[in-house]
């Protein structure tokens, strides 16, 4: 029985070592004029609480894929929230018909090229994704 328990801590361990390590960025397109997002501005955006950017422009997040260590580093670092209460909170909103949860695209690749095609859309990505194609307009530390 050990064995199992002893597997399940080294994944959780390697999980965090991975959240705590990636350095993720939010971005708009390049063609975005928005220059910067307080911490409190995207979570707001990424929660459904907020459906604009601060200058008044629709915005349409998006989120990496379930499981992702940027995207769990991304919550965790934004709103306080592990996977599983990202899970709850969806789920709520979603029952109470609120909101619904930012689109799921894949990794940092994926997110910055959907961003990069179009000004209305924000996503995360790891630090190490950056071109020019997209404006980082907050670190999350």
């Amino acid at each position: 029985m050990r064995q199992p328990i002893s597997i399940a801590l080294l994944a959780a361990a390697l999980l965090a070592g991975s959240v705590c390590r990636a350095e993720v960025v939010v971005i708009v397109s390049a063609r975005n004029p928005v220059k910067a997002l307080s911490s409190e501005q995207a979570a707001d955006l990424f929660l459904g609480v907020s459906a604009d950017f601060p200058n008044g422009l629709h915005a349409v997040p998006i989120d990496q894929s379930e499981g992702s260590p940027v995207r769990d580093a991304f919550y965790q670092r934004s709103s306080g929230k592990a996977p599983a209460q990202m899970k709850a909170y969806w789920a709520r909103m979603l029952f109470t018909g609120r909101g619904q949860p930012p689109v799921e695209s894949g990794d940092s690749a994926a997110v910055k090229r959907l961003v990069a095609d179009n000004p209305n859309l924000v996503g995360y990505i790891d630090r190490s994704a950056l071109d020019p194609s997209v404006r980082a307009v907050l670190t999350i530390h």
